[in-house]
């Protein structure tokens, strides 16, 4: 039976918000949270009920409509047409994963009490996220300025039997789930649909799986280069700690050290060596992954603080007597470290094909293209190509979202993050670096073959051997797409917890 995960005003970390999201936590809401929902949605309703009283989009209209007053009776189809009109996205589906994601921030975020939802509300996004029911999101539409709409609407149209879901594997209409499932759709009150749509848990959601996914290829990239560092056989001398004791980078040290551990009591390593220096590519490494690593960090800290925030508009205060209306879902902390994030990640796979390249080019004492019978086997020659190609499309992707806008609603959204943007196209500079970085690791691992009988490091020689059982060393041309998805796999198991 899988853990309950309590949801409460605390913050959470880190490390506790893995665990959750990996180890698939059921959710249920804590008395705490129970307590805040409710105070805060019984301070709304006062409010609402007073005499002229007039709140932005409780009862307004939005964005440029925001001077249009709606009748006490037409409120819950004003939130009922605030969903569906902005249902509106389209492009390739969010993958489920991440859909997972989107729905626990938002179940988070509305559990602080500052939304002025009803806990029926929030008790039916986590029967949706308990029961994997996964709303169908697409990518593309939102603007990253009043929160992430258009996603954020199409997960909430499963709350109304509307739109689809993915439910046991199959994608299927939502009234049918909710049908067979025994619920009746949701009626939607004052403030909820705007507090469903307003926030940035679209954006966060594909940040969170992305810095989780950084880390492990940061160990991945270690682990890549430690191999090459062999297979090129080059010197330890710039992975010594002293020298990166100079410059005082904490990620700078931390990639040493890796490379260091990896190779311990290599024979290759303790070899002579002939050349004096080695390339930038293998010379430079603990630079250019240290300094990934600390973009890592700051992004982290970024993402994590949004997690644990508030993000709809407006926000109620029922300890002030106040409803404020401001700009909490302005995605601009994320689009900004998004794009960080992006360009932090491209650099491991650049310097990682940088490596590829000079194992291939017939240097220290390795055949040309890594083949035994070169010429009439052409060995590793077009897998460089590949990755070289993936490297110059990441360049691309890594033009930053964050430095567009766009004017939107009539000139009332005059400026905006597109957070959305960043996150989708990090998403793909992720897949791209797992791809380089596996081309890396088939690559390294035909040149160490040649190194023989010299042996690198027993922590480098047992993941060989192991990996050897999935990819074998190629003697003879064969279809080698076919290894380097096998690779991406394997690597998938590796890298530290």
């Amino acid at each position: 039976m899988k853990p309950t995960h309590y949801i409460s005003d605390e913050s959470l970390q880190f490390a506790q918000l893995k665990a959750i999201i990996e180890q698939g936590n059921t959710l249920a809401l804590s008395s705490d949270a129970l307590s805040r929902i409710t105070k805060c949605r019984s301070f709304l309703e006062q409010k609402i009920g007073e005499e002229g009283a007039l709140y932005y989009g409780i009862n307004t209209g939005f964005g440029s409509l925001c001077n249009i007053q709606i009748s006490h009776e037409a409120i819950h189809e004003l939130q009922l047409n605030l969903v569906q009109s902005h249902a509106c996205g389209t492009g390739e589906l969010v993958p489920l994963g991440i859909v997972d994601i989107i729905l626990f921030l938002k179940i988070q975020s509305l559990s602080h009490g500052y939304s002025g939802v009803r806990v029926a509300l929030v008790e039916r996004l986590i029967l949706l996220y308990n029961n994997q029911i996964r709303p169908v999101i697409y990518q593309q539409g939102s603007l990253g300025a009043s929160g992430d709409l258009s996603p954020l609407a199409h997960m909430s149209l499963p709350l109304l039997g509307k739109g689809e879901v993915f439910y046991k594997g199959e994608r299927r209409e939502s009234g049918q789930v909710l049908k067979e499932i025994g619920l009746k759709p949701l009626s939607l009150e004052a403030k909820e649909g705007l507090a469903l749509l307003n926030g940035t848990q679209f954006s966060t959601a594909y940040g969170f799986w992305a810095i989780l996914q950084a880390w492990r290829l940061w160990e991945v990239a270690n682990l890549a280069a430690a191999i090459s560092v062999d297979a090129f056989n080059c010197t330890l001398q710039p992975f010594d700690d002293r020298l990166h004791q100079i410059r005082k980078q904490e990620g700078q040290i931390l990639a040493a050290k890796a490379i260091r551990e990896w190779l311990s009591g290599s024979v290759i390593a303790r070899a002579e060596k002939k050349a004096v220096q080695d390339p930038y590519a293998f010379r430079c490494i603990p630079q250019v992954h240290g300094a990934s690593w600390a973009a890592f960090k700051h992004v982290e800290s970024v993402i994590l603080s949004e997690v644990n925030a508030v993000t709809d508009n407006p926000n109620i205060f029922p300890q002030d007597d106040l409803i404020m209306s401001g700009g909490n879902f302005h995605a601009q902390p994320i689009a900004l470290v998004l794009d960080y994030l992006a360009i932090a990640l491209s650099e491991l796979a650049s310097i990682s094909e940088r490596r590829t390249y000079q194992l291939i080019s017939g240097q220290r004492d390795l055949p040309a293209f890594l083949t035994p019978k070169p010429g009439l086997h052409s060995g590793l020659m077009i897998p460089q190509y590949t990755a070289a190609s993936i490297v110059s499309q990441n360049k691309q992707l890594c033009t930053p979202a964050s430095v567009d806008s766009i004017v939107s609603s009539n000139g009332q959204e005059d400026h905006v993050s597109m957070a959305a943007n960043a996150a989708t196209k990090l998403y793909r500079v992720v897949q791209n670096v797992e791809r380089v970085l596996a081309i890396e690791v088939m690559t390294a691992s035909q040149a160490l073959e040649f190194r023989r009988p010299d042996r690198s490091s027993e922590q480098i020689e047992a993941f060989i051997a192991s990996y050897r059982n999935v990819v074998p060393m190629l003697s003879n041309d064969r279809i080698q797409s076919t290894d380097i998805h096998k690779t991406i796999d394997f690597l998938k198991t590796q890298g530290r917890e």
